[in-house]
């Protein structure tokens, strides 16, 4: 969205050390690494929602025993990181060709002081809005995966929130399709 962009590595499923194995399925990691430094607890907490994220479509027990990574490294941040986030993950698990029960794609929806919902927002629009909510939508009946908010909202403007991400889902969906099919016809 806009002027955010990540670049989302995979790898795997791939042999897992003895301690991270899980007999039943595959263990699934997910590295966030920001523009520049360390990453911080925002990053941590960021990292589980997408974790968490992908080990709801990612079908796992087809690869017991074997671990799967996902580095998203932040190239740029105006805005909307996590959603752009979300799309990276998705776009890098359909490319490395992981069995997944359904796509997913990420959206912002800012809430502004005067009731109106922006989508993508960006880092100002973010910073003046009075609620921040992030949506992973699955492609399957649109589904909700995962929602965090930041602010304060009430329960109708957070349906009608979600109701404007799903809507907005069908647009991003249709960009994986074409994204897919340039890739895959040449």
């Amino acid at each position: 969205p806009g002027e955010t962009s990540v670049l989302a590595g995979l790898y795997g499923p791939a042999e897992a050390k003895v301690s991270k194995e899980l007999p039943d399925r595959a263990a699934l990691e997910v590295l966030l690494r920001p523009k520049v430094g360390l990453p911080g607890v925002l990053e941590r907490s960021r990292e589980q929602l997408l974790r968490q994220t992908c080990e709801a479509v990612v079908l796992g027990v087809l690869h017991p025993r074997t671990a799967i990574s996902l580095v998203l490294q932040v190239l740029s941040d105006a805005g909307s990181l996590l959603s752009c986030c979300l799309n990276a993950a998705c776009m890098a698990l359909l490319d490395a060709g992981l069995p997944l029960t359904a796509l997913f794609c990420g959206v912002t929806c800012a809430l502004q002081p005067d009731g109106t919902i922006l989508l993508d927002p960006t880092a100002r629009q973010e910073q003046e809005a009075r609620a921040i909510l992030t949506f992973a939508i699955a492609s399957s009946e649109r589904k909700v995966l995962m929602a965090t908010t930041k602010g304060s909202c009430s329960v109708e403007e957070m349906q009608q929130c979600l109701a404007t991400a799903q809507r907005a889902a069908t647009t991003i969906f249709q960009f994986y399709r074409d994204s897919v099919r340039r890739r895959y016809s040449k």
